[in-house]
C-alpha cells in the first residue's frame, strides 16, 4: 500500500536554483512538510535535459531503488527526458510535475525537439498522477501528449505578499523592471530592441535574472552596448532577495517578452505587487495576467512591446488603472499552503 506520508522530491541538481521551476519546486517541498510529512529531496544530474549516458544511467540508478511503496514526485525537467524504459522499472508510484512541456522550449534544434516530444509523452503514460501550474499546460498535456484529463491536476504557484516595508515607492524616472533568468525564451532580447525605440523618453530599466545561458548573456551585453541606452538600462543579472523587493517596490512597469511561459511567477509577484505588466500573448501568460492589470502583444514584436510601453509611460491614467487592477489580482492570488494543500490531496488519493 502506498504510504502518502513518507515520499521523494526529484530534481536535476540544487533545489535552490533561482528560477521559477525550483523555486515552485523548494517552496513545494516546504509545504508538504509542513503538513507532516517525511520529503526526502534527490538531487539527479544537473545536466537534465540533456544528459551523458552515464548521468542517465545513475539517474534512473537512484529512482529505480526507490521503495514501491512511497510517491515520487519527478520535475519535468527530468522526467520528461528520462529513458522511456528506464522510467517503466522504476517502482515508487510516479508523480509527474510539469512546468512546462520539454519540446516547448525556444532555438531547440529540430531533432531534439522531437526526441523530447516522444519520450516525454512516452514517459507520462506511467504516472500516476500529473501535477501542472496552469490549465493552458494541463490543455497541452491532453491535447499532444495523450494524458487523460483526470490524471491531471493544476496546481497553481502560490504567491507571498509583499512586506509592509516594501509598500510601492516608484522612483523618477519610472522604473521599468523585467524578472526572468537571462535565457532566450525570456526574449530580452525583444525588451532591449524595444526600449531602444523609446529613447525620446523619459524612463530607467533593469532586468534581473540567474546567469543560465552564458552565450546569450555576452550576446545581451553587446546589443545593450550597440542600442546607445548607456546607463538607462542596467542588465543586473542575479539580485539579493532584498534586492529584487526594492526593485519591485520601485517600479512603475513590470515587462517580460517571454517567447513561452507554462505559467510565470514572476507575473504573479508583479501582480501582488500592483505592478501594471506588458508581456506578451503566449502560452499561459494570457490566463495569468488579468486583461485589466496591463498589455499583452505578440511574442518576438519589439515594435508592438515598444507601442505598449510608450502607452503606459506616456498616460499615467491608464498606468494607474492597470495597476490598480494588478492590485486587486494580486490580493486574491492563493498562498504557498493553498499550492501544497492541492498536491498534498493528490498523494493522499493514491493511498
Amino acid at each position: 500500500m502506498t504510504d502518502p506520508r513518507h515520499l521523494t522530491f526529484a530534481l536535476p541538481g540544487d533545489i535552490t536554483t533561482l528560477t521559477g521551476g525550483y523555486i515552485y519546486d523548494r517552496r513545494l517541498v516546504e509545504g508538504l512538510r509542513a503538513q507532516g510529512r517525511q520529503v526526502e529531496v534527490l538531487a539527479l544530474p544537473d545536466s537534465f535535459p540533456t544528459p551523458s549516458p552515464s548521468q542517465m544511467a545513475q539517474a534512473l540508478a537512484d529512482l529505480q531503488a526507490l521503495p514501491a511503496d512511497r510517491p515520487v514526485i519527478i520535475d519535468g525537467l527530468a522526467f520528461g527526458a528520462l529513458d522511456p524504459a528506464g522510467v517503466a522499472a522504476i517502482r515508487a508510484p510516479i508523480v509527474a510535475m510539469i512546468h512546462h512541456p520539454l519540446a516547448q522550449e525556444s532555438a531547440l534544434p529540430a531533432d531534439l525537439a522531437d526526441h523530447l516530444w516522444r519520450t516525454e509523452r512516452a514517459n507520462l503514460a506511467h504516472a500516476r498522477h500529473v501535477l501542472v501550474p496552469s490549465p493552458h499546460t494541463r490543455a497541452m498535456l491532453v491535447e499532444r501528449y495523450g494524458v487523460a484529463p483526470d490524471r491531471i491536476t493544476v496546481v497553481r504557484p502560490g504567491t507571498d505578499r509583499p512586506a509592509q516595508a516594501r509598500a510601492p515607492a516608484p522612483v523618477a524616472p519610472p522604473l521599468i523592471l523585467s524578472v526572468g533568468i537571462l535565457h532566450p525564451r525570456k526574449g530580452h532580447d525583444v525588451l532591449i530592441a524595444a526600449l531602444a525605440q523609446l529613447a525620446d523618453l523619459d524612463w530607467q530599466a533593469v532586468i534581473a535574472g540567474n546567469p543560465w545561458d552564458m552565450p546569450h548573456v555576452a550576446a545581451l551585453e553587446d546589443q545593450i552596448c550597440d542600442s546607445g541606452l548607456g546607463a538607462r538600462l542596467d542588465l543586473a543579472g542575479r539580485v539579493a532577495p532584498e534586492r529584487l523587493a526594492q526593485l519591485y517596490s520601485q517600479a512603475s512597469i513590470f515587462a517580460l517578452a517571454t517567447r513561452y511561459e507554462g505559467y510565470g511567477i514572476v507575473f504573479d509577484e508583479a501582480l501582488s505587487h500592483g505592478l501594471p505588466i506588458v508581456s506578451t500573448r503566449t502560452g499561459a501568460v494570457p490566463d495569468t495576467v488579468p486583461q485589466d492589470a496591463g498589455l499583452l502583444v505578440a511574442p518576438d514584436d519589439a515594435p508592438a512591446l515598444a507601442q505598449a510601453l510608450r502607452r503606459l509611460l506616456e498616460s499615467p491614467q491608464d498606468r494607474a488603472a492597470c495597476a490598480a487592477a494588478a492590485a486587486r489580482a494580486g490580493a486574491a492570488l492563493p498562498g504557498w499552503p493553498d499550492t501544497a494543500r492541492l498536491a498534498g490531496e493528490v498523494l493522499d488519493a493514491l493511498a
